[in-house]
């Protein structure tokens, strides 16, 4: 189901905490879902690195998710690099919350560290 570019990807209660969780949109986007708390973020669920699933890494106490493969670590809400190798941010995608559902939308403007912020709260 789409709305206004958003569509619904997973439900609140698909996404553990500091459980990253991949999910592909009907484009065929791959994202990574993040939920710290009640906050949950959308991210690209590939590494700028070398192109593996960002949803296989840990979400770090720090506010990072880290890449499995080499270790790159980006901020979860911005997806500013926090730690080589990768060079290039992570993409973050618009993110909203409607009745228990996760909706995604596009992409976010970049800045010149890494990308505008979109964080959702649920209320469970």
């Amino acid at each position: 189901m789409t709305r206004n570019g958003f569509e619904v990807v997973a439900s609140v209660a698909d996404v553990q905490e500091h459980v990253p969780l991949g999910v592909t949109r009907s484009n065929g986007d791959r994202v990574c879902l993040i939920r710290r708390g009640k906050l949950i973020t959308a991210v690209q669920d590939i590494c700028t690195h070398q192109e593996f699933a960002m949803s296989a890494g840990d979400v770090l106490s720090d506010g990072t998710i880290q890449c499995a493969w080499h270790g790159a670590k980006f901020d979860c809400a911005t997806g500013e690099v926090r730690q080589v190798p990768a060079t290039e941010p992570l993409p973050v995608y618009e993110v909203m919350i409607d009745d228990g559902r996760i909706l995604v939308g596009g992409l976010r403007p970049r800045t010149d560290r890494g990308f505008e912020p979109s964080v959702a709260e649920a209320a469970e």
